[in-house]
């Protein structure tokens, strides 16, 4: 997937609660198109799966919550030394206008799209960065089973574009822990955007859904015919 090979300062906003960029006017909405659009991010020349069929294709099982810890997924790292943290590597790959970066990865200025509810958000402490399944439900989905530097991979991962997203911190905190059978983005036009980026990050990271998560995702993708889910397995 194409990385968000960028910086955004981690000094700019506060901790988010689970939270994407702003929502390329490509992407597959609730009122279809006249041909399918592929998740943003998704590898170039990449074959892709109609919403429905990838849906299918993620791993059934109950969820486990016993033992779940935020702290136990590292996130916000460095990963390349740069002074970035991920949290700012998202947000100036998601900028619809580039803040500038002084020192230590402090931002000034820019301004970004929250496509949960289709804010413009100028103020980079507005915007939390939300993980696309959030932290809690992917230990539930199975990385109860993964080690600790796997978590950190999770948490922290910029090589799938759609895997963390910029959003208001309202929506962010709205949103918590819950999977789409409980909440989903207040703007319709993100609705077919927000399940094909849970889809395909659900299938990257070969995480399980319950039943009831996998029938409100069959339910919600019948009105989304013409979106594309493609993803690439995380290593």
């Amino acid at each position: 997937m194409a990385s968000l090979a960028a910086c955004s300062s981690g000094a700019a906003g506060t901790e988010s609660s689970d939270s994407k960029p702003s929502a390329p006017t490509s992407s597959a909405d609730a009122s279809g198109g006249s041909s399918p659009s592929a998740v943003p991010g998704a590898p170039a020349g990449g074959d892709g799966l109609s919403l429905a069929e990838a849906v299918a294709k993620i791993p059934a099982a109950d969820e486990r919550r016993t033992g779940y810890e935020r702290d136990s997924f590292k996130h916000w790292i460095d990963e390349d030394g740069d002074s970035c943290s991920t949290r700012d590597e998202v947000l100036i790959a998601e900028a619809i206008k580039a803040p500038e970066q002084g020192a230590r990865c402090a931002l000034s200025g820019g301004e970004w799209l929250s496509y949960y509810d289709d804010v413009t958000v100028i103020d980079a402490k507005r915007l939390d960065i939300d993980h696309m399944v959030p932290l809690a439900e992917a230990f539930d989905s199975g990385a109860f089973a993964w080690d600790a530097a796997r978590r950190m991979r999770y948490a922290n991962d910029l090589d799938a574009q759609r895997s963390l997203v910029a959003v208001t911190a309202k929506t962010n905190r709205s949103k918590a822990d819950k999977d789409p059978s409980e909440w989903m983005p207040p703007a319709q036009s993100a609705r077919c955007i927000y399940l094909a980026d849970w889809t395909a990050t659900k299938l990257r990271w070969k995480l399980t859904a319950d039943d009831k998560e996998r029938a409100a995702l069959e339910k919600l993708s019948e009105g989304c015919s013409d979106t594309v889910v493609t993803y690439e397995v995380a290593p």
